[in-house]
């Protein structure tokens, strides 16, 4: 990238949201701005797993845990080694939790009693990857479910509570369901203090 610009003590940020939040968008918004590199995790890693073993995006399940293992210390080489870099993935930031020269941003699409709005989060599926509506509903609903029962064995010890978008994770939260695009991107500027 030319001329990246320099956020103080920060040499990583992290973005990582539930499915079609908007992380994805953000994380690509705040890497041009920045003039930094944009990782997104998930295509980079799961799609070559995905089509070594022929899997769908959803069958998160059928995936031997070696492979996430594996992944997972692959990010974390990235997040101790990188600079100037946006990376965007579900777990990046609970993977970087010790680490404070990593900025870290959670996205979600939740109203204002902070029930997640999964209708919309398919609606957007739906229109940006022009699938149809069960098909969005499986990425969104089942992908998760399937992501969230294997992370739960790998990482919290089954605990049925946890979920990669706990705000205890981030050090800020971006709401998709009240804030548009622009409007995310002013939030994470405003909480990295550059204008």
């Amino acid at each position: 990238m030319n001329n990246p610009i320099d956020v103080p003590g920060i040499r990583i940020i992290t973005v990582s949201g539930r499915i079609a939040s908007g992380s994805t968008t953000l994380a690509k918004h705040l890497a041009k701005h920045l003039g930094w590199k944009h990782m997104e995790g998930g295509e980079i890693f799961w799609e070559a797993v995905r089509n070594k073993l022929g899997l769908d995006p959803k069958d998160t399940n059928l995936r031997p845990d070696e492979e996430d293992l594996l992944f997972e210390a692959k990010q974390k080489d990235i997040l101790k080694n990188q600079k100037h870099l946006v990376l965007e993935s579900k777990l990046a930031a609970f993977c970087a939790q010790d680490l404070a020269d990593v900025f870290k941003v959670g996205v979600v699409c939740s109203d204002k009693e902070g029930q997640d709005q999964a209708q919309i989060r398919i609606d957007r599926l739906v229109n940006r990857e022009e699938v149809s509506v069960e098909e969005a509903k499986e990425e969104v609903v089942e992908r998760e479910i399937n992501d969230l029962a294997k992370w739960r064995k790998l990482y919290a010890a089954d605990d049925v509570q946890w979920v990669y978008w706990d705000k205890k994770y981030y050090d800020l939260m971006v709401n998709s369901f009240s804030h548009n695009q622009e409007e995310s991107l002013e939030l994470v500027l405003d909480a990295l203090k550059i204008k």
